[in-house]
């Protein structure tokens, strides 16, 4: 095995989550084709020139999936974005209003902070040290 290609997110809405994604976090769109079930095949991942896991946003079916959007790690950071310019993307993101639930932090493992999505799912924005 290579490596782990894709993760799921269940959201709400596939066009909110893909604005979110590409505009907020500067993702890219991979791929969004639709499927006979009315279903949506939707792959963000980070942006040109990165390489590693995209995201699968799958829109929740039932109450069962809905009642864990935003909460699919339950409370914790469940999801890491690596920067080689954390100022930079933290300061972008913030003026595209991603929400900080705390100031950057420098730890022995680099400078981090986190920061939620569109539904509340907490993710690291992390700048590994010696990046």
């Amino acid at each position: 095995m290579k490596r782990l290609a894709l993760v799921t997110l269940v959201v709400d809405d596939y066009d909110e989550a893909v604005r979110f994604y590409t505009e907020a976090l500067g993702f890219r769109l991979v791929e969004d084709a639709p499927r006979g079930d009315g279903s949506r095949w939707v792959v963000v991942e980070p942006g040109v020139g990165a390489s590693g896991t995209g995201l699968l946003l799958a829109r929740a079916k039932g109450e069962e999936q809905s009642a864990r959007v935003g909460d699919q790690t339950g409370g914790r950071v469940g999801f890491f974005l690596h920067t080689d310019d954390f100022a930079g993307d933290h300061a972008r993101m913030l003026a595209a209003g991603v929400t900080f639930l705390e100031e950057p932090r420098h730890e022995p493992y680099g400078t981090v902070a986190v920061f939620q999505d569109l539904y509340g799912n907490r993710w690291d924005l992390l700048q590994p040290a010696g990046d």
